[in-house]
């Protein structure tokens, strides 16, 4: 049976296709260096190649594939420094939609914060690590959708997008989740206790455990 923590089939053809690549890179069913076939990836997902074609350029621009001239599509290589510059400009914006979410208050939130994290245990104690990626995802959301700043947080999205293959690899590990779970259980204390700034820095701390996990990991 599906998993209820799951997204629905988007309504186009389009964004089914792009969401269905995104989650192929993601779960590492799509590898980095692997090239990418447009003929191949019609035929698998039962679409024409315009979709594949568009969800590639889309990707590109994400920065989950390269294209090169004469050779195609491929999926991006795994590189530690694309890592830490993403997590670098997160950090900047994250840090002022926390401060503005908390700014503006709303016990809402802070019950919003506390599903999420539980959906993430719950995902976690199902081995279910796709269902685990989006619950985390929506947890850390929920800090910057409640911020009211919809530019930065279309800036925010495109930064998550460009580094889920980064995650699966983090996710692998069992200690690594363990660990998700507990830094998460500090935000919601930080931010029950209304403390902008331990929130930030939580997160900056939780980021930063990610990145030399994940540097000990690409270095094998």
């Amino acid at each position: 049976m599906p998993s209820p923590l799951r997204n629905q089939r988007p309504p186009t053809v389009p964004a089914f296709v792009l969401g269905e690549l995104r989650r192929l890179i993601a779960v590492g069913e799509l590898i980095p260096g692997q090239p990418l076939r447009q003929e191949d990836l019609a035929e698998r997902l039962g679409v024409s190649r315009v979709p594949v074609r568009e969800a590639l350029n889309t990707l590109e621009s994400e920065g989950h594939v390269v294209h090169e001239p004469h050779y195609g599509y491929r999926v991006t290589e795994l590189s530690l420094a694309d890592l830490l510059e993403v997590y670098r400009l997160r950090q900047l914006l994250e840090a002022e939609a926390v401060r503005a979410t908390i700014a503006r208050g709303g016990e809402r939130v802070l019950v919003d914060l506390r599903a999420a994290g539980k959906v993430v245990e719950q995902a976690n104690a199902a081995s279910d690590l796709l269902a685990m990626h989006e619950a985390n995802r929506r947890f850390h959301f929920v800090l910057v959708t409640s911020a009211g700043l919809p530019r930065l947080e279309r800036i925010l999205r495109a930064l998550w997008d460009s580094t889920e293959a980064y995650r699966r690899l983090y996710y692998q590990e069992p200690g690594n989740r363990a660990r998700v779970e507990g830094e998460h259980a500090g935000i919601v204390d930080a931010f029950a206790a209304g403390d902008a700034e331990l929130v930030i820095r939580l997160l900056d701390e939780h980021r930063g455990h990610t990145a030399t996990a994940l540097g000990a990991l690409l270095e094998r």
